[in-house]
This record gives structure tokens, C-alpha cells and sequence, in this order.
């Protein structure tokens, strides 16, 4: 290839993001210095930049969750059936007792859109896929935090799972493949090639479809074929709505939101000075008050916006001017059976089932999902609560029990003049409370012989952002406290909003410890004390101990939140038990690995020389195709592993696919039936987009290539429409045949 080739096809995305910004400014007459003000959002993750295949720091929450140790070493342990897996991991998960739902949800997907999909070909409805979400918290303090965190897809025909899974210390997902997941089998886990996973992964993170969630079981036309089968799917329900698939859109929908998250924590407060460390304690401070209130918006101090808001904004405005474009993990709702179609007999039929549309392909473009700017009013609020999803619920447990025990804090009362309705059987009284500053309580008590039975609090507010709804009153212990004393009061406890506590926070992080009502009988007013206990203060303070301390640079400096080391450290500050330790086994893995080395866009890989001289045409694909098809995959096809001669039969035998997936370029978008390769979020990273690739020099050799072996074959020149008349599944498949 020409030097000037490899200088064109090879200049960096910033590259062309500048050019770009240099052409708007030149339209609009702005200066250079303006023009750079007026650039397009950043993505959070960019597909065309995934990073380094095997983690620099750290290992995925599947390593960790199933890593044993043996003597000094230590090795990944799965159990089989898949059944005794899912056993496994429900057995880490906190189950609602209110739910007839499993802690680690999942779906069973005969006819999906994975790599996978064609694996069990034409017998989708007797080996379907099964997707797994993890949307439960860890059962106990020893457990790893995997809510939103792991996600598994089973393919049992190929004995393949896919696993993506967080890597805390390095701040992203990593993608995995664990081979031979078979009876009698020797399953090994390997890292997978993170350039193949964005083209579809474009955020970095798991991906679903969006509702009705057709191709999962939930679809009753799937589930009756699944039935049909007579087999049991590893224990899942196969008739069942759509509570599942919704759960698991939800948690790939906050999973989405880490990538946000962790580059705002990295690199909105700034670098490492004693300022950028300040406001990244702030905001561990805040996620700590959002996940301890149930979520409510806390208003912050003038402390807060001199700390956290002002440099943060101004930090994130420098950086990203134009904002932060978060990647969309929804793919549109896709129903395999649409119509009164009947399900094919003919083999040949049931594998067309398998074709996705190119409007369906998860390899299209997505569009942003949003723009996150830092200029924006709200624009805090979903880093808190992004922040607040890395406090695990047993930490929240530990922190409410440890400050309820301490006795350090300070209590606080406030009292609220009430007004008290009757209903006319005198059944019921309704509370209406109002206090000057702003706190007002709204109660409903039900009343049997003339005393509260049931209580309801509908709603309280209190300066600074509290806004409760819906909790239930303890009342029943606050009557045998009034009939033993003869006391015209009642101590009302609330219900707790973090599970495993006794008490109910305000927005603030300070717990409610008890709301007091006094009434003389049968007045139509009376005053409704609420107590308060300050403990908020002592966290705060504890935090503010350790950013002026030596740990601040490692626990606030600007890499990936150290969420088990800011816990340890906080819970030592408060003079508190530390957590147990998790996962100590995987520290002594051996390091982690690809099956094979992973080759780079625009690589040229060195091989033999073919007897037969073809090797010149297969190196010539091999800059834009090894990237995903040099691997010991067969899913998508490994057409240029092998021997050059090995490759050279490949690419003939895959000339129609290759041909159709090359031509597609030429067709507009919304006439394509396939979509075009390489695929369009991918092309930056070989320096170039859509629209230039298409007119490419590259491009049109490589399809005249493909077209010289089709006219070789068949004495005619390959066309467009006569290659799919059949559909698309009806050609060859790129790899013969086994």
C-alpha cells in the first residue's frame, strides 16, 4: 500500500474532529480560538477506541466471583449445568421476599441478535440463548457488588458463555468468553477482543431491546415454540410476561450510566491538587446522603457549591464545551414471528429466521442517548445518583446500624401545629401539619375504640430537599405506650428507607427518629413533634478528615473510583468495623489472557508466503478485516485465521457475504438489507467515516477483488439484487461447513 494511503487512512479521529470544527468555523467566519468553542459533544466512550484488550489494572467481577484458591495459586471454578451456575450466583444475591422473581434474572432467546445467533441453526427453539442480568444487591457483606454489574449469555449447541462484568479498579466492563462450557468439559476463560464488542457495545456496556421484548420469551408465540420442544430450560420459567425483560432493560439502562459516571468522577474535578481532591470528596460525601435518603435531592450548602459545584463546572465546561454524549444501549423491539407466519419445516427456511434487517442490527450506529453538559441546573443530579449506584447495600446497612449505636450525634426537634380531621364514623384521622420555614406533614391514622391502629405518613417535606412519600407508620407499639403511661402522646417510627434499618433519613443523610403527636381528646388541633438525630455531621466530618490526610490523593486523585478502599478507609476514620474483605482468591489468578493475539484496525499482519500466491489478495483484506475475523472464533466468522492457503479457500468460499456487505455501502441507509462492513461506529478508528469510506480507493479494490473470484466462479459479474433474491441467510456461509 502507497505511503499516502497509510498517512490518509491512518490520521486519528481528533484529527478529523478538528478538521470538522475548522469547517464550521470557516462557514461561519469565527476565528480559530471561537471555532474550537463551537465542537460537537464528546462521547463518554467511543466505540472506535475501546482500549486495551486485557485489563491494566484489575480483574472483571466474574474472575473474582468464581476464582478458588488451590494451595498458592488459584483457578476460575465454574459449575455445571448452567443451572448449578445460576445456583451459584443467586445464592451472592439479596432476593425480595415481596417478588416471586430470582435474584439474577433471565430470558430465554431462541432467535436473537448476538454473535451466537446462527450457532444452533436451524434448532433455535431446542438450544436457545439464555441472557442473564444481575438487578439484586449482594447478600451479604462477603458477596461482590454485582447488581447492574454482570450480565451472561449461554449458548449451549456452540458451549460458549459470553460474559461482560465490571473491573472497579480500572473503571469499566470487560468482555469475556469461556470456551468448552460443556459436560465432561475443560471450560477456559479468556478475555475477549473489545474492538469486536464495541462495534455493538458502542458504550462499553451491556445492551438490550426495548419494550415489548419480543424476541425473548415473554413473546407467547417464543414461548409456545420453546414449549413445544419438550425440553427443560435449565430450571427457567418459559411462560411468563414481560416483568423479566423489563428488569433486565433497567439495569442494562443504569449500567449504561457507570461509563458517565466514572469519566465525570475521573476527570470533572480536575487533576490531583488538594482542590480537585476536595470536590471529589464532596461528591462521594453527596452519593452517600442520596443512597442513605432513598434517593431524595438533597439542596446543597454554600460549602458544597464552593467545593463541588463551582470547580466542577467550570473543569467539565474547559473539557467538554459542547458536553458529554452518552452511548444508547437500546436496541429497537424486534418480533422473529411477526404475523400468522407459520414456523418453517424446511431447513432451508428455518435458517432464514435467523437474518436481522440492517433497521435491527445492533452493528447500526445509535444515536446519543443524551447530552450531558455541565452548564445545565440539573446537571449534578445524575452524577449523585450515578455516584450513589457504587454504595452497595450492605456498606449502607453497616454505615446506618454503626452511626445508630455510636451516641456521638446531636438530636434536633422540630415541632408542626396540627390540624386533625375526623371522618364522621370517627375511623379515621387525617393530619394536616404545618411549621413557619417551610416543613409541612400530610398523615392518615386509621382509629379502632377511639385510638390509632394503622398509620400512613403521605407525605413530609422539610427545608433542604426532603420530600417523603408513602411510609408507613409503626403505630401499633406507639398505642401500648400511650395505654401504659395514660400519655396524651404517641411516638410514631417510620419505616425505614435502606433496607435492614430501623430508621427513615432526610435528605440530608439524618435519620427521623421519631415523630411525637400530642392531642387532647376530641380537639380538632394538636402538634406533631419530629426528632431528628444529626449524624450526618460525624460521616461528613470522617470524610473531611481523610481528604487532608496522606490517603487523599489515592482515595479522591483522578482515576477510577476506589469504591471498596473509600468504604474501608471511612468505616477506620469513624472507628467502625470494617468490612469483610471479598473476593481474595482471584488476587492469586494467573494473568488474564486472549486465545490469540488481537490485531489492531489497519494492521498488516505478516504470513508465509502461499504456493499458490494468493496471499497478496488476503493481505489486502486483512487492514480491514482482521480486527474481528483474525480470531479462533467462528462466531463471526474467522475467515482470515489459518494457513494463507487456509485463508485464501476461506475468502472464496465467503465471496457472496463478503461482496453483499461490501456493496451495501453504495445503497442508501434506509434501502440496506444488510449492514454495510466494516461497520460504520468502527470507521474512525481506521481514520476515516462513512461517507469517505464508501468513495474509497480501498474500498472499491477490496470489491473488485471479491467480484474477480464471483466472475471466476460463475462466468458472470456479481450483482446486488441476484445475490439476495433468495435472502441474505441463503447464501454460503463464510466458513465451509463442519
Amino acid at each position: 500500500m502507497s505511503a499516502r494511503r497509510s498517512k490518509r487512512w491512518r490520521a486519528p479521529l481528533a484529527v478529523l474532529a478538528s478538521t470538522l470544527v475548522g469547517l464550521a468555523g470557516g462557514v461561519g467566519g469565527l476565528s480559530g480560538a471561537r471555532a474550537a468553542e463551537v465542537s460537537v459533544p464528546q462521547p463518554v466512550v467511543d466505540p472506535s477506541a475501546p482500549g486495551e484488550n486485557l485489563p491494566g489494572r484489575g480483574r472483571s467481577l466474574f474472575d473474582q466471583l468464581f476464582a478458588v484458591k488451590r494451595g498458592n495459586a488459584a483457578a476460575i471454578d465454574l459449575p455445571f449445568p448452567f443451572a448449578a451456575l445460576l445456583a451459584r450466583l443467586d445464592a451472592q444475591l439479596q432476593g425480595d421476599p415481596a417478588s416471586p422473581l430470582p435474584p439474577a434474572k433471565r430470558v430465554l432467546i431462541p432467535l436473537g441478535r448476538s454473535l451466537q445467533r446462527t450457532a444452533a441453526a436451524p434448532d433455535y427453539f431446542v438450544f436457545p440463548r439464555v441472557v442473564v442480568a444481575v438487578d439484586s444487591p449482594p447478600a451479604s457483606g462477603t458477596a461482590p457488588l454485582l447488581k447492574d454489574r454482570l450480565y451472561l449469555g449461554y449458548q449451549e449447541r456452540s458451549a460458549v458463555l459470553e460474559v461482560i462484568s465490571y473491573n472497579e479498579e480500572a473503571g469499566r466492563f470487560e468482555f469475556q468468553l469461556v470456551k468448552d462450557y460443556r459436560a465432561g468439559g475443560k471450560p477456559r476463560v479468556f478475555y475477549a477482543n473489545r474492538m469486536l464488542c464495541f462495534a455493538c457495545h458502542q458504550n462499553g456496556s451491556p445492551i438490550f431491546a426495548r419494550a415489548l421484548w419480543d424476541e425473548t420469551n415473554a413473546n407467547p408465540r417464543v414461548a409456545a415454540q420453546l414449549l413445544a420442544t419438550g425440553r427443560n430450560f435449565y430450571g427457567i420459567e418459559v411462560r411468563r410476561g414481560v416483568d423479566v425483560p423489563y428488569t433486565i432493560d433497567n439495569a442494562t439502562e443504569r449500567a449504561n450510566g457507570l461509563a458517565l459516571t466514572q469519566r465525570v468522577w475521573r476527570e470533572g474535578c480536575g487533576s490531583t491538587d488538594a482542590t480537585a481532591q476536595r470536590c471529589r470528596a464532596g461528591l462521594f460525601a453527596a452519593a452517600l446522603r442520596h443512597a442513605l435518603s432513598g434517593g431524595q435531592s438533597w439542596t446543597a450548602d454554600p460549602a458544597f457549591a464552593e467545593a463541588v459545584s463551582r470547580p466542577l463546572r467550570a473543569e467539565a465546561q474547559r473539557r467538554w464545551p459542547a458536553g458529554l454524549a452518552v452511548g444508547n444501549p437500546d436496541l429497537p423491539n424486534r418480533n422473529p414471528l411477526h404475523g400468522d407466519t407459520p414456523w418453517p419445516v424446511e431447513r432451508a427456511g428455518r435458517i432464514a429466521m435467523s437474518h436481522i434487517d440492517a433497521s435491527f442490527d445492533p452493528l447500526l450506529p445509535r444515536k446519543a442517548r443524551e447530552i450531558w453538559r455541565a452548564e445545565a441546573p440539573d446537571a449534578l443530579r445524575p452524577l449523585i445518583s450515578g455516584l450513589a449506584e457504587f454504595v452497595a447495600a450492605p456498606d449502607q446497612q453497616r454505615l446506618v446500624a454503626w452511626l445508630a449505636r455510636s451516641g456521638r450525634a446531636a438530636t434536633s426537634e422540630t415541632r408542626l401545629p396540627c390540624r386533625i380531621e375526623e371522618n364522621t364514623s370517627a375511623s379515621r384521622w387525617s393530619l394536616h401539619c404545618t411549621a413557619a420555614g417551610g416543613a409541612t406533614l400530610e398523615s392518615i391514622l386509621t382509629v379502632r375504640a377511639g385510638r390509632p391502629a394503622t398509620g400512613h405518613l403521605t407525605r413530609l417535606t422539610l427545608p433542604g430537599g426532603t420530600a417523603l412519600n408513602g411510609v408507613e407508620l409503626n403505630v401499633e407499639a406507639a398505642v401500648r405506650s400511650a395505654r401504659a403511661t395514660g400519655a396524651r402522646r404517641m411516638t410514631l417510627r417510620p419505616h425505614a428507607t435502606v433496607p435492614g434499618s430501623q430508621e427513615l433519613r432526610t435528605a440530608a443523610g439524618d435519620a427521623i427518629i421519631a415523630l411525637e403527636l400530642e392531642r387532647a381528646a376530641g380537639s380538632q388541633v394538636g402538634a406533631l413533634t419530629l426528632r431528628l438525630r444529626r449524624d450526618f455531621a460525624i460521616v461528613q466530618q470522617a470524610i473531611d478528615r481523610l481528604v487532608a490526610s496522606q490517603a487523599a490523593t489515592s482515595l479522591f486523585g483522578p482515576s477510577p473510583l476506589p469504591r471498596q478502599k473509600l468504604f474501608a478507609a471511612l468505616f477506620a476514620e469513624l472507628g467502625a468495623p470494617l468490612p469483610p474483605p471479598c473476593c481474595q482468591a482471584a488476587e492469586a489468578l494467573p494473568p488474564p489472557q486472549l486465545e490469540v493475539p488481537a490485531v489492531a484496525p489497519g494492521t498488516l499482519q505478516t504470513t508465509t508466503v502461499a504456493t499458490d500466491g494468493s496471499d497478496a489478495a488476503a493481505r489486502r483484506f486483512q487492514p480491514y478485516c482482521a480486527a474481528c475475523h483474525l480470531s479462533a472464533e467462528t462466531f463471526p466468522p474467522n475467515f482470515l485465521q489459518g494457513t494463507p492457503d487456509q485463508v485464501a479457500s476461506k475468502l472464496r468460499h465467503c465471496a457472496p457475504r463478503l461482496y453483499v456487505r461490501l456493496a451495501m455501502a453504495d445503497e442508501a441507509p434506509e434501502r440496506r438489507t444488510k449492514t454495510p462492513m466494516p461497520p460504520e461506529s468502527l470507521l474512525p478508528a481506521f481514520g476515516t467515516d462513512s461517507r469517505h469510506w464508501r468513495d474509497s480507493p480501498e474500498r472499491g479494490a477490496l470489491l473488485a477483488q471479491v467480484a474477480e473470484w464471483l466472475r471466476a466462479e460463475t462466468g458472470q459479474a456479481p450483482q446486488l439484487e441476484r445475490l439476495l433474491a433468495a435472502g441474505y441467510e441463503a447464501l454460503r456461509p463464510c466458513l465451509p461447513v463442519q
